[in-house]
């Protein structure tokens, strides 16, 4: 791997910023009245899931919770409940203890700094740069799947970045990102949009590419990927019985027994109405008694349900 010279790597630079001037989408958390709490909601939202799901939970969770405190101020299992289906819900618990740490130990406001985003419940390395640079201008290096995919294929000449984050492609973002503060942001912004809309993973719009001039893996000749990327499963998961119990207990305006995750709503004596719609829908995927226990007992231990008067429920 060769980095490119300093004018080469200005004229990256120049050409992406135009790009993203031009072709960046329209999402409520760049505009620039968006709150730093709206942009940290946002960056938690978008890990592992697509921006068109993330929209509209998005935009509820600004309207009923505008500020950390107006969170804080609530149970931990409102802020599950709105999660709605974006998955993997303790990201939404997280956010909870975010809002009440950043009101009981900054006065309600985010912190501006990577070292002390780092030390809110749940965000890590890459959320903590995000933020920092996003909401606040700060020249951090920010890395997701996107931008070392696109740092891949630009510079390494390789079809796919490692299964695994590498201190090298560390390096390499570090050495990539503008030393001017403000160019190093909407660098940082240009290269994740350029992989989420043109350098995708698995059909690249190579025709489209701003930059593919100075590509290295078009100049090698396309060579395939060393491995095959494994998809998340979801089908007959565990993971898809967690979902479907999550959506029974955000509908139930009371604890649900046991007994009525186990037994059907016809078996029961009751129409699938209300909270029968989703116990409905979790009977049938006919998932294993013990696979049913699993799910249950493991959304008792992660603290997305509690048991009260002998039924689960959303934590208080």
């Amino acid at each position: 791997m060769t980095l490119p010279d300093s004018n080469k790597l200005t004229e990256l630079h120049g050409a992406l910023d135009q790009w993203f001037a031009e072709a960046a989408r329209d999402l409520p958390w760049r505009e620039p009245d968006c709150s730093p709490w709206g942009i940290l909601v946002s960056e938690i939202m978008l890990q592992q899931t697509p921006v068109v799901r993330v929209l509209p939970v998005w935009r509820d969770w600004m309207d009923r919770w505008p500020t950390p405190a107006h969170l804080a101020n609530q149970p931990s299992g409102e802020a599950v409940r709105h999660w709605g289906r974006l998955g993997y819900p303790r990201r939404a618990l997280r956010l909870h203890a975010a809002a009440v740490a950043i009101c009981e130990q900054n006065d309600g406001k985010v912190p501006d700094t990577y070292p002390e985003l780092l030390e809110l419940p749940g965000v890590g390395s890459y959320t903590a740069a995000a933020v920092a640079a996003f909401a606040f201008g700060r020249r951090e290096t920010v890395v997701d799947t996107n931008i070392r995919r696109v740092h891949a294929r630009l510079v390494s000449g390789t079809a796919l970045p490692a299964p695994a984050l590498t201190a090298g492609e560390m390096r390499l973002a570090q050495a990539l990102l503008p030393v001017e503060q403000a160019l190093s942001v909407r660098w940082n912004a240009s290269v994740m949009e350029l992989g989420a809309m043109v350098c995708t993973a698995r059909s690249p719009k190579c025709a489209d590419c701003p930059v593919r001039s100075s590509c290295a893996w078009l100049a090698a000749g396309e060579p395939p990927p060393s491995y095959t990327p494994k998809g998340q499963s979801w089908h007959g998961t565990d993971r898809q019985v967690r979902g479907a119990v999550m959506a029974v207990l955000r509908e139930a305006a009371y604890p649900v027994p046991r007994e009525m995750f186990e037994r059907s709503p016809a078996d029961l004596g009751f129409a699938p109405s209300g909270v029968g719609i989703p116990l409905a829908a979790l009977h049938r995927l006919n998932s294993a008694p013990e696979q049913l226990e699993r799910a249950l007992d493991g959304l008792l231990s992660d603290g997305l349900a509690e048991m009260h008067d002998g039924g689960l429920r959303l934590p208080a």
